[in-house]
Order: structure tokens, then C-alpha cells, then sequence
């Protein structure tokens, strides 16, 4: 009987053991997607001249299995939307303006440099509205210019009422929809992929001095 009880309390430990360890990773696994967080720490919508201009900072870790997609082969494509409302208490906000920025990230094994290719349409078709291509040295030089945008023009103010409010709707994405069909079944539901932030302001436009 001695024999039996000992051995009950033996698998009973090594059960008590499997359990807390399976909830370790999981705690583990848990805390490390926690770090994986999209913010904005520098959101500014502004009158320069004639333009509304936004001028953003955005900060974000590239997951390991993202990065790993990457130097892979598989281009990664960030999207930019901002839509400037205007607010009617009688029915649905009045869109005024709505742009677009694309940025298909790449990486080429063969010079070992990272590409950056900004449109204002869709990433895979570069010919439109083309905007600017360049060439980098290291994936954290490329982030760092995917994550700022400086005075991007938004809309005119000839569109705007004089002392009118608006309301500034901001979004930035990782777009999964133009990923290679295998990588975008890969990634749903999967928080290393998931890579997105919006943020709204109150625009008001003054008349000039």
C-alpha cells in the first residue's frame, strides 16, 4: 500500500510540474506578443500655406517571423490613409478629402540592401502615382523612414470652409491583403502580423492674416 501511495503522489507531482510549466510559456508567450504594440507619439494635422499637412512618428517593433518573411523574399507593403471629415449634426459626416500612401519594404539578397518604394496607389503597381524609390543600407534605416511621415499634404484648403471644424481620421497599416496568398493564411489570426494604428484630430481652419 506504502508502494501505491508513493507512486500516486509521484504522478501527481509530475502532472502538478507538466501544468505550471505549460502555463509558464504560455504567461511567456503571452507577455512577449504584449510588447508587440503599434502607437503614435507624434500626431500633428496643421494649415502650411494653401495645404493640410500631417506630420506623424510612429512606433513599432518588426516581429521575428515578419522579418524572417522578409529576408525571405516576400516584400512587406504599409499602408497610410488619413479622410478629412467634415461633422453634420443632421446626418453622416461629409467626406472632404481622402489619400493614400504605399509602401512596398523589400529586401535583395544580392546587394544585401533594403528597398523602399512610396506611391500613392496600390504596392504592386509602382507606376502609379510613383513618388519616390530608395535604397538602404540596414532594416532599422528603412523602419525609421517608414514610421515618419513629414508634412504629407492631405487636402487643399480651397476645400475647407473658413472657420469650419473638421475631424482628421488617421490609419497606418501592415496590409496582409497583398501577401502572397500562402503567407496571408499563414498570418491570419496571428498577433506578430498584426501591425496597425489610427488616431483622429480636429482640424480648424482660420482665415489668413
Amino acid at each position: 500500500m506504502a508502494f501505491i501511495t508513493r507512486c500516486c503522489k509521484n504522478v501527481w507531482f509530475e502532472r502538478a510540474r507538466n501544468t505550471l510549466a505549460a502555463l509558464l510559456l504560455v504567461l511567456f508567450a503571452s507577455f512577449g506578443h504584449a510588447q508587440n504594440v503599434t502607437e503614435i507619439v507624434q500626431f500633428q494635422v496643421e494649415r502650411l500655406d494653401e495645404e493640410v499637412v500631417i506630420s506623424a512618428q510612429m512606433a513599432f517593433e518588426l516581429p521575428v517571423t515578419v522579418e524572417d518573411a522578409l529576408l525571405k523574399g516576400i516584400p512587406l507593403f504599409f499602408v497610410i490613409e488619413a479622410d478629412v471629415m467634415r461633422e453634420r449634426w443632421y446626418w453622416y459626416d461629409k467626406k472632404i478629402s481622402s489619400v493614400e500612401r504605399h509602401m512596398r519594404l523589400a529586401y535583395q539578397p544580392l546587394t544585401r540592401r533594403w528597398r523602399l518604394n512610396v506611391t500613392a496607389g496600390p504596392g504592386r503597381d509602382t507606376g502609379v502615382g510613383l513618388a519616390l524609390n530608395q535604397n538602404f543600407d540596414t532594416l532599422p534605416e528603412v523602419l525609421s523612414a517608414i514610421k515618419r511621415i513629414s508634412r504629407w499634404k492631405i487636402a487643399d484648403v480651397t476645400e475647407l470652409d473658413t472657420n469650419q471644424k473638421y475631424k482628421v481620421d488617421f490609419r497606418f497599416r501592415l496590409d496582409l491583403t497583398q501577401l502572397p496568398r500562402p503567407f496571408q493564411i499563414g498570418a491570419l489570426g496571428q498577433s506578430d502580423w498584426d501591425i496597425a494604428v489610427t488616431s483622429s484630430s480636429v482640424l480648424a481652419i482660420s482665415a489668413p492674416k
